[in-house]
């Protein structure tokens, strides 16, 4: 069997199997009701495929990927009620199927539940593995934060957008792939390896997202494109397009983002249009290059054979639509 499906196999069954108080009424349901929708299941998988480069025992590893996808879920419900998000996953969010309310203590009850799941992870370095999830958490609302306030501006920099999708999206890899390590007892260094092939890969991917949100094919992106055009998302391709603009094509990307009136297909050919003029698919996918090959020197730095690093390079380059 492919390790991949029985480790997506096993993450299914362990939550389903978590027990769930019945009362009080109206607490749990909801978080029952966002667990089982499904999803990549990405992070619990990390972790597992790594912790399986070291041991055989899984079972031992399972508590701390179910408390890893639970406080995923836990971002996703708090996403969706800041956002007036009315779907996720094709299925009503929280606040929409019961209130803003229930929203906010459920959300809160997952965080507490995906501690308590690391809490009962049984591995020698169980302290460091909480210790690293507790700064991942935090580091996630950091970058939830500096993506709430770049809302509000017109001069956010590469650099500090990079930051923030490395804090909102790709340390929360890192730390998967790290805590696999940590509760296997691997090397240290293995550990930090594992850390940084991660966080590129997640550089790498929210990158890629930016681009097909653009470029990509709505029947294999899943969603219709432009649509951070449409909300003026500040993304690597915008905050690229008004550096490399001149004064002239400037003005008109601002006119553009800031038109509310202009008809969606034309707004986004229009905006697509400039990104074509300054070159930015180019420098999109260069970036990606970029960190693409920043994650293939640091797999390559963990101690391991190869044939078991390959498991880990062939996950990350399915993330990212790659066959070499």
């Amino acid at each position: 069997m492919n390790p991949k499906s029985n480790i997506l196999q096993r993450i299914e069954a362990a939550l389903a199997a978590v027990p769930y108080p019945s009362s009080p009424e109206g607490l749990y349901e909801p978080i029952q009701y966002v667990l089982e929708e499904g999803g990549k299941r990405l992070r619990p998988t990390l972790l597992l495929l790594v912790y399986s480069l070291y041991r055989d025992d899984l079972e031992r590893a399972i508590p701390a990927a179910i408390g890893l996808e639970t406080y995923h879920n836990h971002t996703l419900l708090h996403d969706d009620l800041m956002d007036h998000a009315d779907l996720r996953r094709g299925r009503a969010t929280v606040h929409r199927k019961w209130d803003e309310n229930t929203a906010i203590l459920s959300g809160d009850t997952m965080l507490i539940m995906a501690f308590r799941h690391v809490m009962a992870c049984q591995c020698t370095r169980r302290a460091d593995v909480l210790d690293l999830f507790a700064r991942t958490a935090q580091e996630i609302c950091e970058g939830q934060q500096f993506d709430i306030n770049f809302e509000t501006r017109n001069d956010v920099t590469v650099d500090e957008y990079l930051e923030m999708i490395r804090l909102k999206t790709a340390v929360f890899l890192g730390c998967a792939t790290k805590a696999g390590a940590l509760i296997a007892d691997a090397p240290e260094a293995d550990a930090e390896a594992l850390y940084a092939f991660a966080q590129h890969v997640g550089l790498a991917f929210q990158l890629q997202d930016d681009y097909l949100d653009v470029y990509g094919d709505p029947a294999v992106f899943g969603k219709k494109i432009g649509g951070d055009i449409l909300c003026g998302k500040k993304t690597y391709l915008l905050i690229n397009a008004f550096n490399k603009a001149d004064a002239d094509t400037r003005q008109r990307l601002s006119a553009l983002i800031a038109d509310k009136t202009m008809p969606a297909e034309e707004k986004i050919a229009a905006v697509t249009d400039i990104y074509n003029e300054c070159g930015i698919p180019q420098l999109t996918l260069a970036a990606i290059d970029h960190f693409y090959a920043l994650a293939e020197e640091a797999l390559t730095r963990v101690a391991l054979p190869a044939q078991k690093r390959t498991v880990l390079w062939e996950y990350a380059q399915s993330l990212l639509g790659r066959k070499s």
